[in-house]
Parts: structure tokens; sequence; C-alpha cells
């Protein structure tokens, strides 16, 4: 019988170690991943790998009509003020109340998960008549995430949007895709609007012939460590912005007298796995697989 000699075994053992994942660190442990507060209109996000200023959502920007796709965008918007109702006292969990000038009430609950947040609203009409809410736009502003800064509104593709994606064909696709439109009431920009949502009825910006496959969109951070991404459902559009900012836009659909909808969303701040965060968005909206 043949016996191995000791630096044989410790080299085996070593070999052994090295497939062994090591183990957290204490600070990774102990870290509370991201933080997200509400003030004045705007949901920030803070945690590692983020600017010092955190992302930051004008969250909600506006509450849409129908009919919006070619006409002048003050005779869309349904004026809206947003309150904040509370915070818990871990600051993981914050409720808005958005009150819409119709009468609609739109209820926010946003937990702050270590590498999401998620959004579960309640849209209610609590009057006699019916609502034209037909989608609203929270705006995230993604210039210091993508390290490109402010975007300039005359040029037709701003540096951020190289780090931006939307899926089409059922694979990840960095902006700008081809063809780019470039014609709309308003310029620059682009629209990406999915099946089943009427054309006429999206951000009066270039309107995309190409139909996104999903509703997650994002983008890369400056170092392409990170990944920003942001889904809905129901999702109207994915709207590229002009103030370097990226959308995915909610959709409501109207709301009857006495109606009630939930929407359900979320934020995605996580390492660049772009096939990991697609499974993980497959998983969190079935209904978009």
């Amino acid at each position: 019988m043949r016996t191995s000699s000791p630096r044989n075994l410790f080299v085996a053992l070593f070999a052994f170690a090295c497939l062994i994942p090591a183990p957290a660190s204490a600070a990774e442990k102990n870290s509370p991943g991201l933080t997200a507060t509400w003030s004045k209109n705007y949901l920030t996000i803070k945690g590692p790998g983020l600017p010092e200023e955190g992302i930051r959502t004008n969250y909600i920007e506006a509450f849409c009509r129908p009919g919006s796709t070619d006409r002048d965008w003050g005779k869309t918007v349904i004026p809206h003020r947003t309150q904040l109702v509370s915070v818990s006292d871990d600051g993981r969990t914050i409720k808005l109340r958005s009150e819409l000038a119709d009468g609609v009430i739109v209820s926010h609950v946003i937990t702050v998960g270590r590498d999401e947040l998620d959004f579960r609203l309640v849209a209610t009409n609590p009057t006699k008549k019916d609502s034209l809410v037909d989608w609203a736009q929270p705006c995230t502003r993604v210039g210091k995430f993508t390290g490109a800064g402010s975007a300039d509104a005359r040029v037709l593709y701003p540096k951020y949007i190289r780090k931006c994606f939307i899926y089409l064909d059922g694979k990840l696709t960095r902006l700008p895709t081809k063809p780019w439109a470039d014609k709309a009431r308003y310029i620059p920009g682009q629209v990406y609007v999915p099946k089943g949502v009427n054309r006429n009825d999206v951000n009066p910006r270039p309107l995309s012939k190409l139909v996104p496959s999903n509703g997650l969109t994002g983008c890369y951070s400056a170092d392409e460590k990170l990944i920003l991404g942001i889904a809905w459902e129901p999702y109207q559009e994915i709207f590229q912005g002009v103030i370097a900012c990226m959308h995915s836009d909610f959709r409501i659909g109207g709301l009857k007298a006495g109606e009630t909808k939930k929407i359900h969303g979320k934020m995605y701040v996580v390492p660049a796995d772009a096939e990991k965060l697609r499974k993980r968005y497959e998983k969190d909206f079935p209904e978009q697989k």
C-alpha cells in the first residue's frame, strides 16, 4: 500500500480549500446595502458603489391623459400633489400618497431591500366620474451614475445613452438603437412602446418603430461594475429622456368611477451580470416573461 507524503497531503488540502467560497466579511454582513429617502418629490437611493449624491428619481414627475403622442405636454398632464405619509422606524418602508386634480388617489408603499426597491401602488377613483388617467412617469436621473454628467437637450445621441439598454428580441441591446427616430412634437429623446399600448398615448418624443421584448430597462455604471434596472407592471413605455434620464413609465389605463387598480414596480442596483438580472426580473414579473 502506497501512502501520501506530508507534502502531497498539504497540496491536496490547499487545493480543496481553494474550492470553498470565502465567507462574507463582517463589514459585508453588517452593511445595510441600499438606503432610500423621499423629500420634495424626489426619491433618492444611496448605497455602495453609487455616486455620493446617490440616484435621484422625480417621483412622480407626471400623471398623464391619453392622446399624448402629438399634443402639447401641458394638455396631457393631470395636476397632482404627492405627500409623505410615513417612514418606518428602520427607514426601510416609505409610504406616499398622490392626489390628482380629478380626484384619483394613488397610495405608494416603497420597500427598501439590500439591492432593490419594491413599489406597490394602489390607484383608486373614489369619485362618481370616470378618470382619464392613463399612465405616469417616474423620472430617474442617471447622469452621475453613468459618468456622463448632464445631457445637452440639443444633442441627438447624448453620451449617457451608450450606457443605457432595453431588450429587443429577447436580448439586452444598448442605446442608441437602429433605426433611431428623430421626428416628433418635441426632440430629441426616444420612446419604445410595448405591444398592447396605443401608440397615440405615449410621450411626445420621437417614437421608435422597435418594440421592446419586456419592460426591463436601465443602465450601466461609469465603471461598468453595476447595473441600475427599472421595471413596472403594467408599463406604458420605455423612454430615454432629455435630462440624462431613463424611464420605465407605469400604466394605469384609466379608472372608472369607484374603480381600483394595482401597479408593481422594481428598481435594482446589482452587480453587472445582465443574465442574472434578467432571470431575477422574469421571476419578479412573470406577466412579462
